[in-house]
C-alpha cells in the first residue's frame, strides 16, 4: 500500500470577452508554485498566497516564456497519471472551478492542433503505448464506461437501452457501483473517440427530450484497463487491473444571479449540493490527515458525508481510497470575480492535505472470484440453516441459472411458489439473503466472461440499436458512422408525406421480402410498421413483396374494415403498387410509394419523361383523394361563404332597424323633457322671447366694443383646446402604454404651442388652411400638439394630432408583432431610430437654444448701438445672453483690419420689395394699421382694458384668449419713433432717403451664459420677414466655463432705401437664432411624469386633506344645475366646524381637537365611543347686500373610510341627513370677535344638528379606533339664500379617532392649550376651520351663442382604461391645467418681449443724450428734468387718448384735453389718504390669477392714466371705509359710464368696485333683484409660507392698536389671537385685495411703518416694529410693490449722495 497526497495544480486562464468589456484588471501572480490573489477592494491588505504542486500561468499569449500550454499541463499531471495506470493503481484526475473558469478546456480542449487536453492525450497515449509494446506475453484489454449524474440521477450514456435511471449499489467487496452500467470494449484511440462522440450525441438527444443541457450534469468517463502477463514456465496468467476516472464536474452557479426558477432552480441546486458534498468530503478528509489529528484515534464524529451525494459516494475510492488523484482547479484572473477565485483557491487548498492509500490491483480476478465463492457458500449455509434451501433451487430455475433445465422441473417448482412466498415473510432476513446471494451470483457470471463474450455483447448491443432505429424509420450506414434518412437503393419502401414541408419524409418504412404488416402496437400479432390514430386498425393492412420475372412487385392487401386510399381511391381487393403512388391510411397518415428498381427501368424505357407540373406532396394527396370522392372543395366553401354573407346581411338590417327606432324614441323623450326644464326655470325667458325686441341705438363706443367683443370670441380658442386635450386623451395613453411595454423609452404628452415671435409654429404643425386664416386671424393661432420626448437620443419632436394617430395604428401593428419577434431584436432599436420604428423621428445634430432680437431704431439717427439682448427658448426660458453691435457706415467705407480673430463676411445686398413687406405684415401682423371699420389697432387694444388699471398691455391671458395680439405695432419705440420720422427728425433723416443705397453693419460680437449642455454653437440671423435669407457664424466650442465665446462676426448689408425699408428698421427686429449641438439626456424617467414641468421643484410638503364632492341629498329632489352668466359678486367664508359631546352634567361640550399636523384648516377630533353627539356649523364672511342666509334644508354626513381619498363614484349606503336642531344669526363670542368687528361688523350665522354615529352602521365608527389609524368622513350643508335659484353647498371633510367611553386623553394631544394666553380658552380651539369662496352667479342667457357653445359636451377619455395603463405607474395626458400653465409661459414671453423694447430703448436714449443733445429735445415731448415722468410716459402710454401723437410737439401755454385730465388727476391723488407717491404700484389681481400674481407685469404700467377716454377708477373707490364723500361733482360725472358692452374677462375685483361706485342707478337695483346662482368652492391651503409674526392692527374708532399673530400663505393671509392660537379667526384675500404705502401718510399720522389693505369692505392699517420687518412684511404681502418700493428709496439715496 502506497500512501500519496492529492495532485493539486492550479491554472490561470486569460480574460474572456465580458471581462475585457468590463475593463478588468488581473488579481492573480505566480511564482514557481506560489499563486498570490490580491482584493481589489482592499488594495493595501496582504495579498493571500497558497502553495501547490503545479500554478500554471496561462494567462498571456504562447510567445510568453512563463506561458503553460496544453502540452505541458499533459506532461506534468497526464502523463504521471497514466505511468500509474500501466503500475496497477486506479487513477482519477477531475477538473473543479466556477462556471466558465477553463476546466473544460484543461480537461477536453478544442479540435485545432496543440489544444488537446488532458483527456484526448492521455487516450491516445494510453493506446501508443500499447501497441509500442514487443512482448508477446504480454496483452491488453481496455473498457470504457460513459454516465452522466443529473439532479442525483444516473443514466448510461452508450446503451440506448437503457432509457431509465440506472440504480447506485454498494456491495461490501467492490464498493459503489453502478448497476447495469454498460462496458464497452474498445481497441484503438478513434474506438474511445468514437465512443465520447456517441455518449455526448445521446446527452444532447436527452437533454432535448427531458429538457436538460450538458452544462447541468456531472459526466464521468471510465476506462478499464487490463494487463495479462502469461508465464510460460508455470502456465500461470496474471492480471492488473486499473480503472482510470475522468470526471467533467458541472459548474457551480448563483440563483440569485441567473435568475433561475422551478425547474431550473431545482437543476441547480441540486448542482450546487453535489458540489458542496464534495467540498465537505474534501474537508473532513483533509481535517483527519492534517497533523494534529493524524495520530489520534478516529472518532465517531470523524464521519465522511460520501453518500450525501452520488458524485461522492461512486468517487469514494477516488477521494481518499485506493486511488491516485489528481485535481486542477481553474481560476479566473478578473478581480470581478475575486470571491469565487478565492473560493476555489480555497478548496484546492484542502484537497492538498488529502492522502490516498492507493493499491495494486494485481490478479484481482482470481481474489475476487475466491472470496465472491466464499461468500456465496456463507449465504447458502445461512439460508439452509433457516429450512429454505429449496428456495436457492426454485430461485435458479427461475434466473435461468438452475443446474436442471428440464421443463418438467421448472413447472412443478412454480406450483409451489405461493407456499414459498409464505415461507420467506415468515423467515426474519431470508429475503436480504436471497437478494445478496442474486446479486453475488450475477457479479461472478461477469467476471467468468471471456472477452471474446464482452466483444460479441458489444457487437449485439450495437446491433440491436441499428434495429431500433431502422424500426423507427431511421437508417445506419454500414460504416455505422452517420444516422440520417436515407433512400435505399433497392429495397422498396414508403416515405411519410406531411402538412409541413419540413417534416415530410422524414420517416423511412422498409417493405421486406415476404409479408409486411401494417398495424397499432397493441395487435395480437407483432406488427412491422406500428401506427397510431382514431381510424387505424389492429391490422390495417398487408405489403406483400414477391418476385415475378426478375421483378420484385409489391402488393397491398387491405384488411377488413380498414379506410386504405391508393391514389385517391378507396381500395378493397388487393392492388398492385407502383412507385409514386400515394397511400393514405386512416385519416391521417399519408406516405409515398418508392420502389427504385421499378422506378429506374421506366426511366430507361422513356428517358424524356416530363416531370410532373406539379409536386406530390400532402396537399396534392389530399386534394387527389377530395376529387376521386367527388367532393369539389371550393364550390363547397363558395356556398357556405354566400350563406354566412346573406344572414350577415338580414341580421344587420334588422338591427340597424331596431336602433333608429330606439334613437328616434329617445329624441323624442329628450325633446319634451327639454320643453318642460325650460318651461320650469325659464318662464320669464320665454315670455320675453314673445315680445317684440326694440332696435337698439348704438354709439360710436358702443359699436367698436361691440366689434371688439365679436372679434374676440369669433377667434376664441379655449373650449376647443380643451375639447381637442379631453377628446385625444386615450390616444396619449395607449401611445405611452406601448411605449412601456416595448422598452422604447419614447414619452408622449400634449403640449400647446402659440405662434409667436419667440416660438413660431413649424410649417408641419400648421393645419392645411393656416395660410388663409392667417390673413383674417388678429390673434397669435393655438394648436394642441404631441411633444415627443426620446429619451434614447435625447431629442425632442412635436407631433400633431393627426401624426399620432396614424404613428398608434403603426405602434399596435408592432405590439401584436412583438410576441413574434424576439425581444433583442425588440429592445435593439438603434438601426431603426431614422428608419421604419413609429417611435421614433430623424432628429437634426443641432438644436436650437433660443432667439433673441435686436431691434434696428438706432439707424435712424444714426448712432452705433452695443446691444447684449436674451437668448429665449421657446419655453420663456432665458438660456443666455448674446452681444451685438449695429451701426451705420458710408458705402465707401473700407472694412478695418479687425486681426486674425474676426471673421468678415462680403457686404450682402438685401432688397426691400413694398409689397411683399405690406403682404408680411398683413399675415403676420393683420391689425397693424387701420383695420376695417376704419378705428385703430391701438384704440381696439386700450378700449380692451376698460376700467383695469393694471392692465394697460396685453397680458398672457389675453394673449392666449385672443383679447389681444402680441404685434410689432405695441412696441414701446413704435411711438416715439414715429413722432420722431413724422415730425421734427423728418428733417434730420438725409442718410434715408428713398431709392438711395444705405450700408449699414452688423456684428456679432459674444455669447455669454449658455449651458455646457450645448456644445459647438453657433449664430443665425436674418430679417424677420426673409427666412430663406440667414447670416451664419462658425460654430464655436462651448465649455461653459470660462470667457464668453467670441464669434465676432462681421456682416455689412447694403439696402436700397424705401418706405417699407423705413417702417422695418423703426418697429421690427432682427432674428437671431443660437444653435447648438445637445450632449444630455434631458427627460426625466418614463412613467414619472412631472405635473408642471414649467415650474421649479420645490420640496415635499404635508400631505393635505382631498377636497371631496358633496355628499348627496337625501331629501332634496334633484335640480338641474342653470348654465352660469357672469359673475355677480364674490365672498371669502370662513366656516368653524365643531362636533359637541354629551358631558355628565347634561351640556354639550366641543370635542378635543389635535391641531398637530401644523396646516391651517386642519384638525382631527377626538371622540368617545358611545356618546350623543351634535355637529354645530358657524358660517363668518364679511356683511353684504347679496349675501342672505335663509334656512339650513338639509345636512348629509357619508362616505365613512379610514382613508383621506374616497370613490366618490361609488353609490355609499350610509349617507344619513340629520336633524336641524338650530339656526340663525348669532353675535360673535369672545374671542372670535375681532377689531374688524369693532365699526363693520361681520356676520356669523350658525346652525346645529344631532349627530348618531351608530345609525350608519359602520363598524368603523362603532369601534375604538386601532393605533395609527384614522377615521375620515364627509359632511355637506345645503343652506337655502335669498334671492338665488338653488341652495349652496358647503362640504367639508372630518378626520376623527374614536376611544374608549372612559378614556382620557393624552396629554399630549391637549397639552398645547394649558400655555396658551390667559384669555384663549380650551373650548373655543376644538374646532376646525375651514375657508371657502362664495361666487353668486346670474342665470345666464339660455339662448346665446354662449351658452349654446358651453352646451358642448365631449367626454374626457382621459379617465378610459386601454391596455397597459396599470404599467405608467400615475402617469395622466395633462388637462386643463395645461392651458393655465401655457398662460404662464406665454407671460413670460411678453414680458421678456417688452423688457427687450424697454432695454433698446433707454439704451437709444443714454446713446443720443451723450453724443446729440439737441436730439433729447426732438425725442421727448416732456422737460428734461423729470427724467422719471418722461420714461414713464413712454412706457405706459404710447398713445393719448385723442390718437395724438405724445412726441409731437405742442405749445405749452395751452394745455390740452389731456395735460387738464392729468392735473385733475394728480389733484386726486395728493388728496388721497394712504396712497400719495407709490400710486403707480397698486395691485389688484383677480383669483383665478393668484397663481400668476408674483408675475404682475403692473410695476412698468402706470394705473393712474385714464384706460378709457375720461372713466377713471381712483384707488379711493376701492377703500370707501377710508374716504368718506370726498368726491366732488367731478368726480362723480367720471364714474358715470354709458351702458356698456363688459369684456368677458373684467376681473371680479373691477366688477365689484364698479358695483360699489356711489352712482348705482336704478339698473343696479334691478340687478339685485335677479335671481342668482351660488357656488362655494372649498380653498385649498397653500403650504407654502411667505412669512409670519406678529403685526399691530389699528382698531376703528380709538387710538389703539391690537397685537395679532399673522401668517401669509398666499393668497390669503391668516390672523391669529397669538401664535399658540391653532384656530383662524380672520382670513384676508391678497387676490382681491390693494395694498398701499405712503410716507406722507406716516408723517401725517405719525406711526412709523405702517401700510394699509384695502379690501372691497374695509380698510386695514398695519404696523410693523420696524423699517426692515415693513418692508418684509410688504414683499410677503406684495412682492412687486416692496420691489419697486426699495428701487425707488435705492434711487433716491443715489441722487442725495450725488448731491
Amino acid at each position: 500500500m502506497a500512501g500519496a497526497s492529492v495532485k493539486v495544480a492550479v491554472r490561470v486562464r486569460p480574460f474572456n470577452s465580458r471581462e475585457m468589456g468590463k475593463d478588468s484588471k488581473c488579481i492573480i501572480q505566480m511564482t514557481g508554485n506560489t499563486t498570490t490573489i490580491i482584493n481589489p477592494k482592499q488594495p493595501k491588505e496582504t495579498p493571500k498566497s497558497f502553495s501547490f504542486d503545479y500554478s500554471y500561468w496561462s494567462h498571456t499569449t504562447p510567445e510568453d516564456i512563463n506561458y503553460a500550454s496544453q502540452k505541458q499541463v499533459y506532461r506534468d499531471i497526464g502523463e504521471e497519471m497514466l505511468q500509474h495506470a500501466f503500475e496497477g493503481y486506479n487513477v482519477c484526475i477531475f477538473a473543479y472551478g466556477q462556471t466558465g473558469a477553463g476546466k473544460s478546456y484543461t480537461m477536453m480542449g478544442r479540435q485545432e492542433k496543440d489544444q488537446q487536453g488532458i483527456i484526448p492525450q492521455l487516450c491516445e497515449d494510453l493506446f501508443s503505448r500499447i501497441n509500442d509494446t514487443t512482448n508477446d506475453n504480454m496483452s491488453y484489454s481496455v473498457e470504457v464506461s460513459y454516465m452522466e449524474i443529473y439532479c442525483e440521477r444516473v443514466r448510461d450514456l452508450l446503451n440506448p437501452k437503457n432509457k431509465g435511471n440506472l440504480r447506485v449499489r454498494e456491495h461490501p467487496l467492490l464498493g459503489p457501483y453502478v448497476e447495469d452500467l454498460s462496458k464497452l470494449a474498445v481497441t484503438s484511440y478513434n474506438d474511445i473517440q468514437d465512443l465520447m462522440d456517441s455518449g455526448n450525441k445521446a446527452r444532447t438527444v436527452a437533454a432535448t427530450n427531458m429538457n436538460e443541457t450538458s452544462s447541468r450534469s456531472h459526466a464521468v468517463f471510465n476506462i478499464i484497463f487490463t494487463q495479462k502477463r502469461h508465464d510460460a514456465e508455470t502456465d500461470i496468467t496474471t492480471e492488473k487491473v486499473s480503472k482510470i476516472s475522468l470526471v467533467d464536474l458541472a459548474g457551480s452557479e448563483r440563483a440569485d444571479s441567473t435568475g433561475a426558477k422551478g425547474t431550473r432552480l431545482k437543476e441547480g441546486a441540486n448542482i450546487n449540493k453535489s458540489l458542496t458534498t464534495l467540498g465537505k468530503v474534501i474537508s473532513a478528509l483533509a481535517e483527519m490527515d492534517s497533523g494534529p489529528n493524524k495520530n489520534k484515534k478516529k472518532k465517531k464524529t470523524d464521519f465522511i458525508p460520501y453518500r450525501d451525494s452520488v458524485l461522492t459516494w461512486l468517487l469514494r475510492e477516488n477521494l481518499g481510497g485506493n486511488s491516485r488523484t489528481a485535481m486542477v482547479a481553474a481560476l479566473s484572473p478578473a478581480d470581478i470575480n475575486y470571491d469565487e477565485t478565492l473560493s476555489t483557491l480555497r478548496y484546492a487548498d484542502r484537497a492538498k492535505q488529502i492522502r490516498c492509500n492507493a493499491v495494486i490491483n494485481e490478479d484481482p480476478n482470481n481474489k475476487l472470484i475466491r472470496e465472491l465463492k466464499d461468500e456465496v457458500a456463507r449465504l447458502r449455509d445461512l439460508l439452509y440453516a433457516q429450512g429454505l434451501g429449496d428456495i436457492i433451487d426454485m430461485t435458479n430455475a427461475l434466473v435461468g441459472m438452475s443446474p436442471s433445465s428440464s421443463l418438467s422441473a421448472l413447472s412443478s417448482r412454480a406450483a409451489s411458489v405461493s407456499s414459498l412466498h409464505e415461507r420467506i415473510m415468515f423467515a426474519p432476513g431470508s429475503e436480504e439473503a436471497i437478494e445478496r446471494l442474486k446479486e453475488t451470483e450475477k457479479i461472478i457470471a461477469e467476471l467468468n466472461e471471456t472477452w471474446e463474450e464482452k466483444l460479441r455483447r458489444t457487437e449485439a448491443i450495437r446491433m440491436e440499436r441499428e434495429a431500433l432505429l431502422a424500426e423507427m424509420g431511421v437508417a445506419m450506414r454500414e460504416d455505422g458512422g452517420t444516422l440520417g434518412v436515407f433512400s435505399p437503393k433497392k429495397t422498396p419502401h414508403l416515405v411519410n408525406l406531411n402538412e409541413d414541408p419540413l417534416m415530410s419524409e422524414c420517416l423511412l418504412y422498409y417493405i421486406k421480402d415476404g409479408t409486411t404488416r401494417v398495424g397499432r402496437e397493441d395487435a395480437e400479432r407483432r406488427q412491422d410498421i406500428v401506427l397510431s390514430g382514431h381510424f387505424i386498425k389492429e391490422e390495417h393492412c398487408i405489403f406483400r413483396s414477391d418476385t415475378k420475372a426478375g421483378t420484385e412487385v409489391v402488393t397491398l392487401e387491405p384488411c377488413e374494415g380498414a379506410d386504405t386510399y391508393v391514389n385517391g381511391k378507396k381500395v378493397t381487393e388487393p392492388s398492385i403498387l407502383r412507385s409514386g403512388n400515394r397511400i393514405i391510411m386512416g385519416k391521417s397518415h399519408v406516405f409515398r410509394f418508392n420502389h427504385p428498381e421499378q422506378a429506374r427501368q421506366e426511366r430507361e424505357r422513356t428517358p424524356c419523361a416530363e416531370t410532373p407540373a406539379e409536386p406530390v406532396d400532402w396537399a396534392f394527396a389530399q386534394r387527389e383523394l377530395l376529387e376521386k370522392q367527388g367532393i369539389d372543395m371550393k364550390q363547397e366553401m363558395e356556398q357556405r361563404l354566400q350563406e354566412l354573407e346573406d344572414q350577415y346581411r338580414k341580421e344587420r338590417e334588422e338591427a340597424n332597424y331596431l336602433l333608429e327606432q330606439q334613437r328616434l324614441d329617445y329624441e323624442s323623450k329628450l325633446e319634451a323633457l327639454q320643453k318642460q326644464m325650460d318651461s320650469r326655470y325659464y318662464p320669464e325667458a320665454n315670455e320675453e322671447e314673445e315680445e317684440p325686441e326694440d332696435e337698439v341705438q348704438w354709439t360710436e363706443r358702443e359699436f367698436e366694443l361691440a366689434l371688439w367683443a365679436f372679434r374676440k370670441w369669433k377667434w376664441y380658442q379655449f373650449t376647443s383646446l380643451r375639447d381637442l386635450l379631453w377628446g385625444n386623451a386615450i390616444f396619449l395613453k395607449e401611445a405611452n402604454a406601448i411605449s412601456v411595454e416595448l422598452k422604447k423609452k419614447v414619452q408622449f404628452q400634449f403640449v400647446l404651442l402659440t405662434d409667436t415671435l419667440y416660438s413660431p409654429l413649424p410649417p408641419d404643425l400648421l393645419p392645411p388652411d393656416a395660410a388663409k386664416d392667417r390673413e383674417k386671424r388678429p390673434f397669435p393661432r393655438t394648436i394642441v400638439a404631441v411633444e415627443v420626448q426620446d429619451q434614447k437620443n435625447g431629442a425632442t419632436h412635436y407631433w400633431t394630432l393627426e401624426k399620432l394617430r396614424q404613428r398608434l395604428d403603426l405602434m399596435r401593428e408592432m405590439y401584436d408583432r412583438a410576441a413574434e419577434v424576439p425581444s433583442s431584436v425588440i429592445e435593439d432599436c438603434d438601426n431603426v431610430v431614422t428608419g421604419g420604428d413609429p417611435f421614433y423621428d430623424r432628429f437634426p445634430w443641432f438644436r436650437l437654444v433660443g432667439r433673441a432680437f435686436v431691434y434696428l431704431s438706432n439707424l435712424l439717427y444714426p448712432v452705433p448701438l452695443v446691444h447684449r439682448v436674451a437668448i429665449v427658448s421657446e419655453k420663456g426660458e432665458v438660456k443666455g445672453f448674446l452681444r451685438v453691435a449695429v451701426q451705420a457706415i458710408s458705402a465707401d467705407e473700407e472694412a478695418p483690419d479687425y486681426g486674425s480673430g474676426v471673421r468678415q463676411s462680403g457686404t450682402a445686398k438685401i432688397s426691400f420689395d413694398d409689397q411683399h413687406f405690406e403682404k408680411f405684415q398683413s399675415e403676420s401682423c393683420p391689425v397693424v394699421g387701420m383695420s376695417r371699420s376704419g378705428t385703430s389697432q391701438e384704440e381696439l387694444r386700450i378700449v380692451e382694458g376698460q376700467g383695469q388699471i393694471t392692465d394697460m398691455g396685453p397680458s398672457a391671458d389675453e394673449v392666449n384668449n385672443n383679447t389681444c395680439a402680441a404685434t410689432p405695432e405695441d412696441l414701446l419705440l413704435d411711438s416715439s419713433e414715429k413722432s420722431a420720422v413724422d415730425g421734427p427728425l423728418e428733417t434730420a433723416l438725409e442718410h434715408l432717403k428713398l431709392g438711395s443705397i444705405f450700408t449699414f453693419r452688423v456684428t456679432v460680437l459674444q455669447a455669454s451664459s449658455i449651458s455646457a449642455e450645448y456644445a459647438d454653437i453657433f449664430c443665425q440671423f436674418n430679417f424677420i420677414h426673409r427666412h430663406d435669407e440667414a447670416f451664419s457664424t462658425e460654430p464655436l466650442k462651448n465649455t461653459g466655463r470660462g470667457p464668453p465665446l467670441g464669434f465676432y462676426h462681421v456682416q455689412n448689408i447694403a439696402v436700397e432705401v424705401t418706405k417699407s425699408f423705413i417702417e422695418y428698421i423703426k418697429s421690427q427686429p432682427i432674428v437671431f437664432e443660437v444653435f447648438g449641438h445637445y450632449q444630455q439626456h434631458p427627460f426625466p424617467p418614463l412613467c414619472k411624469d412631472v405635473l408642471s414641468p414649467l415650474r421649479p421643484s420645490r420640496r415635499h410638503f404635508p400631505r393635505v386633506m382631498p377636497l371631496s364632492k358633496p355628499v348627496p341629498a337625501t331629501k332634496l329632489s334633484a335640480m338641474t344645475r342653470p348654465s352660469i352668466g357672469p359673475c355677480q359678486c364674490k365672498y371669502d367664508l370662513m366656516v368653524f366646524f365643531e362636533i359637541c359631546e354629551l358631558e355628565a352634567n347634561g351640556d354639550y361640550i366641543p370635542a378635543v381637537v389635535d391641531h398637530r399636523g401644523g396646516m391651517p384648516c386642519h384638525g382631527t377630533f377626538l371622540l368617545h365611543q358611545g356618546i350623543q353627539r351634535r355637529i354645530t356649523v358657524t358660517l363668518v364672511h364679511e356683511t353684504g347686500s347679496h349675501i342672505r342666509w335663509k334656512e339650513v334644508r338639509e345636512l348629509v354626513v357619508g362616505r365613512i373610510r379610514n382613508t383621506p381619498e374616497g370613490d366618490e363614484s361609488l353609490i355609499d349606503p350610509n349617507i344619513l341627513s340629520l336633524n336641524i336642531l338650530s339656526s340663525g344669526y348669532i353675535p360673535p363670542s369672545q374671542d372670535d370677535r375681532q377689531f374688524l368687528d369693532s365699526d363693520m361688523p361681520r356676520t356669523f350665522y350658525q346652525f346645529e344638528a344631532a349627530w348618531d354615529s351608530s345609525m350608519h352602521n359602520s363598524l368603523l365608527l362603532n369601534r375604538v379606533t386601532p393605533y395609527r389609524e384614522k377615521i375620515y368622513m364627509t359632511l355637506s350643508a345645503y343652506i337655502e339664500m335669498e334671492n338665488c335659484t338653488q341652495p349652496a353647498v358647503i362640504t367639508k371633510d372630518f378626520c376623527m379617532v374614536f376611544y374608549s367611553r372612559d378614556a382620557k386623553l393624552p396629554a399630549s394631544r391637549s397639552i398645547r392649550n394649558l400655555f396658551g394666553s390667559g384669555s384663549l380658552r380650551a373650548s373655543e380651539s376644538n374646532r376646525v376651520t375651514g375657508v371657502y369662496e362664495l361666487s353668486l352667479c346670474r342665470v345666464a342667457d339660455a339662448g346665446s351663442p354662449g351658452m349654446q357653445r358651453r352646451r358642448r359636451r365631449v367626454l374626457d377619455t382621459s379617465v378610459a382604461y386601454v391596455r397597459g395603463e396599470e404599467n405608467l405607474a400615475g402617469w395622466r395626458p395633462r388637462s386643463d391645467s395645461l392651458i393655465l400653465d401655457h398662460q404662464w409661459e406665454l407671460e413670460k414671453l411678453s414680458l421678456l418681449q417688452e423688457v427687450e423694447k424697454t432695454r433698446h430703448y433707454l439704451l437709444l436714449r443714454e446713446k443720443l443724450e451723450t453724443t446729440q443733445r439737441s436730439g433729447l429735445d426732438s425725442l421727448s415731448p416732456s422737460s428734461s428734468e423729470d427724467s422719471d415722468s418722461r420714461s414713464t410716459s413712454y412706457v405706459s402710454s404710447p398713445i393719448s387718448a385723442d390718437g395724438t401723437p405724445e412726441g409731437r410737439a405742442l405749445p405749452l401755454d395751452a394745455p390740452s384735453e389731456r395735460q387738464k385730465e392729468l392735473a385733475v388727476k394728480c389733484l386726486r391723488l395728493l388728496t388721497h389718504t394712504f396712497n400719495r407717491e407709490y400710486s403707480h404700484s397698486h395691485v389688484c389681481v383677480s383669483a383665478s390669477e393668484s397663481k400668476l400674481s408674483e408675475m404682475s407685469v403692473t410695476l412698468l404700467r402706470d394705473p393712474s392714466m385714464p384706460a378709457l377716454g375720461g372713466a377713471t377708477l381712483t384707488p379711493s373707490s376701492t377703500c370707501p371705509s377710508l374716504v368718506e364723500g370726498w368726491y366732488n361733482a367731478t368726480d362723480t360725472r367720471t364714474l358715470q359710464l354709458s351702458p356698456r358692452v363688459e369684456s368677458p374677462d373684467l376681473e371680479p375685483t373691477i366688477e365689484g368696485e364698479l358695483k360699489k361706485s356711489p352712482t348705482c342707478g336704478p339698473e343696479d337695483e334691478k340687478e339685485t333683484q335677479r335671481l342668482l346662482v351660488p357656488d362655494i368652492q372649498e380653498i385649498r391651503v397653500s403650504p407654502i409660507v411667505s412669512r409670519k409674526g406678529y403685526l399691530h392692527f389699528l382698531e376703528p374708532h380709538t387710538n389703539g392698536w391690537v397685537k395679532r399673530y399673522v401668517v401669509v400663505r398666499r393668497p390669503y393671509v391668516y390672523i391669529y389671537n397669538s401664535d399658540k392660537d391653532s384656530v383662524e379667526r380672520a382670513v384676508l384675500n391678497l387676490s382681491s385685495a390693494q395694498v398701499e404705502y405712503s410716507e406722507d401718510q406716516q408723517a401725517m399720522l405719525k406711526t412709523p411703518n405702517t401700510f394699509a389693505v384695502c379690501t372691497e369692505h374695509r380698510g386695514i392699517l398695519l404696523q410693523a416694529s420696524s423699517d426692515k420687518d415693513m418692508h418684509d412684511w410688504l414683499y410677503a404681502f406684495n412682492p412687486l410693490l416692496a420691489g419697486s418700493i426699495r428701487s425707488k428709496l435705492s434711487r433716491r439715496r443715489t441722487a442725495q449722495t450725488r448731491i
